[in-house]
C-alpha cells in the first residue's frame, strides 16, 4: 500500500472517529434525567413518586424551562386522538378541538387524530400554527355495543396503518374533555397513565377493580396501586398499540366466557402488570361536576361527563 493511500486512510478513519465522539457527546448532552426537570417534594401534601419510581406529574413538580429546552432540540411530533361518533360528536367535538388548538403542545408539531362516522359532523375550525387535521370515518356496521371498545378498536387500526409512522408520542383523550389550561411536553413519556379524580382520593381496597376470578381483567382483593381513568392515556404509538391490543384481547377472552367486562377495567389490568413510565395527576382530567379540593390546584383538562356511553 502506497504512502498516499495510507494518509488518505488514516485522514477518513481520524474523520470518523471525530463524528462518533461528536455523537456520543452530543448524546451525553442531550440525555436528560428525571433529577434535571421533576422536583417531588415541591408538593409533599400528595403523591408525587410511585413503588416503582415513576413521576406523578402534578403542578409544581416539573421544570418547564428544562422540559422546553430540551424537547426543542428533539425535532418531535406529537399526535392526539379523538373519536366522536353521533350526538357525542356534535355536542362536544367542536368545543374539544377549540380547548385543544388552543392548549395542546402550543409550540409543537401536532396532528390531530379525529375519527368520525360522519365528515359533517367535523367543525369548521383552522388548525393552529404547526397544527394539522387527519380525519378518518367509521362506518356504522362496524360499531360495536361498547363506545370504548370501539374507539380503541379504530385507534388500533388507525396506529399500524398510519400513526406510528408519523409522530412521536401519542396521546388518546375522550371527546367530552376539555382543556383548560396549557397541557404540554410534561405529559409525554413511553408509557403514560392518568389517574381516575374520584378515585384518587379513595381507599384502595374499595377500587372498582374487575374482581371475578374467571375475568382477564381480574386484580385480586389486596392487589393493585391505583385505579386509571380510561379517558386518557398516552406513550409512543408502539407503546400505546400494545396496551390497546392487549386489553382487547382480555375482553375478546371475557366474551368467550360470557363475562361483561368493561374497557378500562383491563385498562387497569395492564398497567397493572406493565407499570406506566409516567402518570398524570388528576389535575389533567378533574371531573366538571365537582370542586376541585385543594390537592387539585391547577386543573389543566375538565372532564365534561363522566357518562358511560
Amino acid at each position: 500500500m502506497n504512502s498516499k493511500r495510507k494518509k488518505m486512510l488514516l485522514m477518513i478513519s481520524c474523520v470518523v472517529s471525530l463524528i462518533l465522539v461528536e455523537r456520543h457527546s452530543r448524546n451525553q448532552v442531550e440525555e436528560l434525567r428525571l433529577s434535571d426537570w421533576f422536583n417531588p417534594r415541591r408538593r409533599p401534601e400528595v403523591i408525587t413518586t410511585t413503588d416503582w419510581l415513576a413521576p406523578v406529574i402534578w403542578e409544581g413538580t416539573f421544570n418547564r424551562q428544562v422540559l422546553e429546552k430540551y424537547y426543542r432540540k428533539q425535532n418531535l411530533t406529537t399526535g392526539l386522538a379523538v373519536f366522536a361518533i353521533g350526538s357525542i360528536a356534535d355536542q362536544y367535538l367542536e368545543q374539544f378541538l377549540r380547548s385543544a388548538i388552543k392548549h395542546f403542545m402550543t409550540g409543537y408539531r401536532v396532528v390531530f387524530y379525529i375519527t368520525v362516522d360522519n365528515l359533517n359532523r367535523v367543525p369548521d375550525l383552522e388548525p393552529g400554527p404547526l397544527q394539522t387535521f387527519k380525519v378518518f370515518t367509521i362506518k356504522e356496521e362496524s360499531w360495536w355495543h361498547d363506545f370504548h371498545v370501539m374507539r380503541m378498536s379504530s385507534l388500533s387500526e388507525q396506529i399500524t396503518q398510519h400513526i406510528q409512522d408519523e409522530v412521536d408520542f401519542l396521546l388518546s383523550m375522550a371527546v367530552s374533555q376539555i382543556f383548560q389550561n396549557d397541557v404540554g411536553v410534561e405529559t409525554l413519556g413511553t408509557s403514560v397513565a392518568q389517574l381516575h379524580a374520584w378515585w384518587y382520593f379513595k381507599d384502595t381496597k374499595n377500587f372498582p377493580y374487575e374482581r371475578r376470578r374467571k375475568s382477564a381483567a381480574c386484580i385480586p382483593f389486596g392487589q393493585g396501586d391505583f385505579y386509571y381513568d380510561s379517558a386518557f392515556v398516552g406513550g409512543t404509538p408502539l407503546e400505546v398499540l400494545h396496551l390497546i391490543e392487549e386489553c382487547l384481547k382480555g375482553i375478546a377472552q371475557d366474551n368467550k366466557k360470557g363475562l361483561d367486562s368493561t374497557y378500562e377495567s383491563h385498562l387497569n389490568k395492564y398497567f397493572f402488570l406493565n407499570k406506566p413510565t409516567k402518570l398524570l395527576s388528576p389535575e389533567y382530567n378533574w371531573d366538571a361536576t365537582f370542586y376541585p379540593p385543594p390537592q387539585v390546584q391547577y386543573v389543566k383538562v375538565a372532564q365534561l361527563s363522566k357518562e358511560k356511553w
